[in-house]
């Protein structure tokens, strides 16, 4: 509740710094973004408005999970929480519940962020809130492609493309062209997969989204490589990575560099492949991306494996075993299981 002797200039500066930090969320500035959400909790404590903390508290979560800082996320997602509760705002209740699922799915708990989307998508669709429904929809697709489940993510991101066109959502078109080109590609179907990621980079170049560009760049690259041209995907991903660091984006940064040591892996540089993946298991490390960090464990496991490396192997997967225990996935702890018994 808001005191009454607030001062309402100084709320109308707080409204001010809030929009401020959000242009710099839908730029993509996400580390001022991040520095301005913490500030802009801080001075709303002092002011004693607690609708507005709420906003405050789920931008901050907002800026560490745009930041792939989950943990810290988290922590101040659940405090939002509370409050919409509280104060019985369906619509925060919802954008929380929809935060949260993005948390828990970047920690890797994938039932559990499953669930919370399901709940924030119901509440969108009881609202008649489209936007809403469309951003939980798009979640939920991601989600099922981490659980391997590709055809029903093809589904949903078919059925959130036609909702994104129908409101004339172009950057949101974009992202689900990706996501039904990365569907594509898990289901080996090439073609299709690179005819989705080619319409989505035409329209990012169209909006000059340089950071989605990047990252559709990036799933090209990887499409021609599984088509066994390397060369181009090489080139392509060293210009992404380029791209990334430029616009310091870790996360985008850390999928490059393992991306560009599968590559060489693939044609059997084994030397720089366990580069490229050292420097990302780093990133992933920083990130505290548990999923990220055990792929790269497996892989640099399979070349130790390979090369007659059998105790560095052994290493990589024992501490890929402890780590996913902190996640919910079932499939990879016994994927995990498989490759330390073939030692």
């Amino acid at each position: 509740m808001k005191p009454l002797n607030i001062d309402a200039v100084e709320l109308t500066e707080w409204e001010q710094r809030r929009r401020q930090a959000n242009r710099c969320y839908q730029t993509k500035q996400f580390d001022t973004f991040l520095q301005l959400a913490r500030e802009n909790l801080q001075l709303i404590r002092l002011l004693q408005d607690q609708q507005r903390e709420r906003l405050a508290l789920n931008d901050l979560g907002l800026a560490y999970l745009s930041c792939h800082l989950p943990h810290q996320a988290l922590e101040f997602l659940h405090q939002a929480h509370c409050l919409a509760e509280m104060d019985a705002d369906q619509t925060a209740l919802a954008v929380t519940l929809l935060n949260l699922g993005s948390a828990y799915s970047q920690l890797g708990h994938l039932l559990q962020a499953m669930d919370l989307l399901q709940r924030a998508q119901s509440i969108y669709q009881q609202l008649q809130d489209l936007s809403g429904e469309i951003v939980a929809l798009h979640q939920i697709a991601l989600l099922h492609s981490q659980h391997g489940e590709h055809n029903r993510a093809l589904l949903l991101h078919h059925q959130v493309l036609s909702m994104r066109r129908f409101l004339g959502d172009f950057s949101g078109e974009a992202a689900s062209l990706n996501g039904i080109g990365c569907a594509h590609s898990h289901l080996g179907q090439l073609k299709e997969a690179i005819q989705a990621f080619r319409e989505a980079r035409s329209i990012q170049q169209a909006v000059k989204d340089v950071s989605g560009e990047a990252t559709t760049l990036n799933n090209l690259a990887s499409a021609y490589n599984d088509l066994g041209d390397c060369n181009y995907a090489l080139l392509s991903y060293h210009q992404v990575l380029l791209t990334h660091r430029a616009l310091n984006n870790r996360h985008g940064e850390a999928v490059t560099l393992q991306n560009l040591g599968h590559t060489y892996d693939q044609i059997g540089n084994y030397d720089q492949a366990l580069q490229h993946y050292t420097q990302a298991l780093i990133r992933y490390q920083e990130l505290c991306d548990r999923s990220g960090e055990i792929a790269i464990l497996l892989n640099m496991g399979s070349i130790y494996a390979a090369i007659g490396h059998k105790k560095w192997a052994q290493n990589c997967y024992r501490h890929a075993h402890s780590l996913v225990q902190q996640i919910d996935n079932p499939p990879l702890v016994e994927k995990i299981r498989q490759l330390m018994d073939s030692l």
